[in-house]
């Protein structure tokens, strides 16, 4: 792939490009990685994008936040579904996000899929039930939520987009 600044995925075998993200988009990023190291279990890692979640040889993810079984990680990326991805909306990547690799991940058995819309800004967190994606939390603006999968964490919507940092 080239280096262009651009973000490739794998998906049924085409080709997927995204461009670079925004700051607002990567200050998200940035405090969810903060919030989900601080307690993550020893078995677990987590990592920001680009990492590479090997769904299939023609299905190949970049979930812009990543936690996965340690044993699970290859030199290649995470081979097989994460425990939880997460994605952060960007205007142009918020339909993949929704349809496209929610499908993916529920396929998959990814047990847990957070989405985070910045712009407004709220959390959705969907957990992997009878096969099926449910909303388990919903959240939006200053609301504090306390999220017992798949361990422990407290967010805030605004707290992740906040310039001025987490209250």
């Amino acid at each position: 792939m080239p280096d262009d600044g651009h973000r490739f995925e794998l998906v049924d075998g085409v080709l997927v490009m995204s461009p670079s993200p925004r700051p607002l988009h990567q200050r998200a990023v940035a405090r969810l990685l903060a919030a989900l190291t601080q307690n993550c279990p020893a078995d677990l890692e987590v990592l920001p994008a680009p990492v590479d979640v090997i769904l299939a040889d023609d299905t190949v993810l970049i979930p812009d936040v990543v936690v996965g079984r340690r044993e699970n990680y290859s030199t290649r990326g995470l081979e097989g579904p994460p425990v939880l991805a997460i994605e952060v909306h960007s205007p142009s990547t918020r339909l993949v996000d929704l349809e496209l690799k929610r499908a993916r991940l529920q396929e998959a058995g990814c047990p847990h899929y957070w989405l985070v819309d910045p712009d407004i800004p709220t959390l959705r967190c969907l957990t992997l039930r009878g096969g099926v994606y449910e909303v388990t939390y919903s959240l939006a603006g200053p609301e504090f939520a306390d999220l017992a999968e798949p361990y422990p964490v407290r967010l805030s919507p605004d707290a992740l987009v906040n310039p001025y940092g987490i209250d």
